[in-house]
């Protein structure tokens, strides 16, 4: 979805459709607004379903305080207005009570972003309004008060978020991480206390990778090639529509003929990249005129190392996540086709992805195809892209049963002699 060609109506409707869908808005929930160069203001109606909402749902407000539309706009809007009043730079706003951000905002505390690297980038500083009654003008102004601190994001007391992009697509992305970073806070609060990065870890971070594959002179695009640009999308939409993927985080690559591979881009929303956004990298050049994900130099160096890999994801999952950010250990002996699949996952400190490239390729083996990285990601391999995210699956829905084990009792692993029958019977001839 591009904001500058798509029209407010498509664009509110798609993105309220993606909130529904993945749990974070009930039927009567949220409200969406964008505010076009002409000053007026296209929202969401009041007492309408979200999971049906249609174009010709959508209302404009004028400047003048007429509406054109067939219902009425949402009874949040006065925030809306107050917000693009204090913030002109605004043009997008997304309220909504997601679960884990009302999780916070009903013990009044606000998510620490720092817990993931990019989170902080992405959220900025957080906000808290004071609890007024919904739809009031002083509600408004409590909450245009935090936007005109600059806070893009700020969680409101017991009631839910508000946060504003640039655009609805940044709003969203922005909306989507914050909502993300509350649930692994709280995962990781399940089975253990979250590990912070420093500013000069997350300064480290987003300075990694800056030195960029050579470009090709051309590139060619035989049937084999589309063929896997196809098959890496349709897997990215899955993983975002299974909240295994955000907008703001996840690569995907495959191998394509010897070491040569196909990688997702950087800086593209993942909910909307399409086979033409994919990035070749053939001898070490990657496609001209495109950026791959920061951590192609990663994605080669695995190929190179690990003919047997065929597949690479990056990503971050909530479950898996809140062991990486506690440091505990994810144990995958739980039940038997979990470890045939995944077999034990080490543990990498944050910071590995800095070392040089080898450094997470060389942790990667047979028996160990899947690693977690502190505060970071999960890094799954496969014979396939399909395999890969199989094991994607299996990992989370892993992590979480164990976290959904605790409040039961103490976890019983599979002891070390039946995970040696495991290894006999179904790994032997790897």
């Amino acid at each position: 979805m591009n904001p500058n060609f798509t029209p407010p109506r498509e664009q509110i409707t798609e993105i309220i459709s993606r909130i529904y869908r993945r749990g974070l808005t009930t039927t009567s929930g949220s409200n969406i607004s964008i505010r076009d160069d002409n000053g007026d203001i296209w929202v969401t109606p009041a007492g309408i379903d979200k999971g049906s909402l249609q174009p010709s749902d959508i209302l404009c407000v004028h400047p003048d305080g007429s509406v054109s539309g067939p219902h009425k706009p949402s009874s949040e809007l006065p925030f809306h207005q107050a917000i693009y009043l204090a913030r002109p730079d605004l043009k997008a706003i997304i309220h909504a009570h997601p679960p884990a951000l009302v999780s916070f905002s009903i013990v009044g505390l606000t998510p620490d972003t720092t817990v993931i690297p990019q989170a902080r980038e992405v959220c900025g500083p957080i906000g808290f309004a004071p609890y007024e009654l919904p739809g009031s003008e002083v509600l408004g102004s409590r909450i245009a008060e935090q936007f005109s601190q600059s806070f893009n994001a700020v969680i409101l007391e017991n009631h839910g978020t508000v946060v504003g992009g640039t655009d609805l697509m940044e709003a969203f992305e922005r909306f989507e991480t914050f909502e993300f970073v509350a649930r692994i806070l709280i995962n990781a609060r399940r089975i253990g206390e979250p590990n912070y990065l420093s500013e000069e870890q997350i300064h480290s971070f987003e300075a990694q990778y800056s030195n960029l594959l050579p470009e090709m002179d051309q590139v060619e695009h035989p049937s084999d090639e589309r063929e896997l640009r196809s098959e890496i999308c349709r897997i990215v939409r899955r993983a975002c529509d299974q909240g295994l993927m955000i907008s703001t985080y996840g690569t995907v690559s495959t191998r394509w003929r010897g070491e040569n591979f196909l990688i997702t881009p950087r800086n593209f929303s993942r909910w909307d990249i399409q086979p033409s956004d994919l990035v070749q990298v053939l001898n070490g050049q990657c496609e001209p005129g495109k950026i791959p994900s920061r951590s192609v130099k990663i994605h080669q160096e695995i190929y190179r190392r690990n003919p047997a890999v065929k597949a690479i994801i990056f990503t971050q999952a909530p479950y898996s996540m809140a062991f990486s950010v506690t440091g505990i250990s994810l144990d995958n002996r739980t039940i038997p086709e979990s470890w045939i699949l995944l077999q034990d996952i080490p543990m990498l400190p944050f910071g590995t992805h800095f070392a040089g490239q080898d450094a997470i390729s060389k942790s990667l083996r047979s028996d160990h195809p899947v690693l977690l990285i502190e505060n970071d990601s999960i890094l799954i391999t496969g014979h396939s892209l399909l395999h890969a995210f199989d094991r994607l699956e299996v990992a989370e829905f892993s992590a979480r049963s164990l976290i959904d084990s605790r409040p039961l009792g103490q976890m019983r692993p599979i002891n070390e002699h039946q995970i040696e029958d495991l290894r006999r019977k179904y790994l032997s001839n790897q």
